[in-house]
């Protein structure tokens, strides 16, 4: 690669990511970070009342499921000591950083994935790489492990985690296999592994619920939907905006 591409990849990348994560922090302020400070309240109100239980006794448990403030300190728990940004500015200029951060991580996967690809690219065509990337590292991980409120009971983490990388990867090798392949067999091996980790499934715990209400749980998942949606649309177009007007 000359140094003609990599200055063109990267000034698109930075761009790109920069505006996409400063987009993604302004539609989460709207769409999501209200149901997420709801969900933190239920989930001190069940650790208070967990450390406030007799010894030996879990807290009394909540609709969400038996249990679930005891099962939610090993999976959620936290360490007292542990720091976290205040609430404000502060948390907000830390999300800012964080989404921007993750969204140059994610154009430069993007751009790199435009560059071996050979075609032209444009902000229009740059949408369909956006849809693309929505479906890999949104939707098809979602299906098996939907997003969670702060307070919600889970698998460990480790299990998630490789859960998602794997379906991740899967489903972009599958709809790559679809789309440029030739032959039906070749289009049908990705078809196969868009479906594959959904048959192996996704890593589930031993009790489920959580301490936040199930309706504000559902909430959340369709605000993160739609905001990781603007966010994949935004980043697609841009990227394909910038490698071309950087070209």
């Amino acid at each position: 690669m000359n140094w003609t591409i990599f200055r063109r990849m990267a000034s698109a990348v930075v761009m790109a990511g920069v505006l996409s994560g400063i987009l993604l922090s302004g539609v989460q302020h709207v769409q999501v970070s209200n149901i997420i400070l709801q969900a933190e309240q239920y989930e001190k109100a069940g650790e208070a009342a967990h450390a406030e239980a007799p010894h030996g006794h879990a807290a009394p448990a909540d609709a969400a499921g038996a249990g679930a403030t005891a099962v939610h300190e090993h999976e959620h728990g936290h360490d007292g000591d542990e720091w976290e940004p205040a609430d404000g500015l502060e948390r907000t200029a830390y999300t800012v950083a964080a989404n921007v951060s993750m969204a140059i991580g994610f154009a430069l996967m993007l751009v790199g994935a435009i560059v071996v690809s050979g075609r032209q690219v444009s902000w229009r065509s740059g949408l369909l790489w956006g849809a693309a990337g929505y479906l890999v590292f949104f939707v098809a991980p979602s299906l098996g492990l939907p997003p969670e409120v702060p307070g919600t009971l889970a698998a460990p983490l480790h299990a998630r985690q490789g859960w998602w990388v794997m379906t991740a990867g899967m489903t972009a090798a599958g709809l790559a296999t679809i789309v440029y392949a030739r032959a039906w067999p070749w289009k049908l091996v990705g078809a196969l592994l868009l479906v594959v980790p959904h048959i192996i499934g996704a890593p589930q715990p031993e009790v489920h619920g959580g301490l936040a209400p199930e309706q504000l749980a559902r909430a959340f998942i369709h605000a993160t939907a739609l905001a990781n949606a603007v966010f994949w649309l935004a980043l697609g177009a841009l990227c394909g905006l910038f490698y071309r007007k950087f070209g």
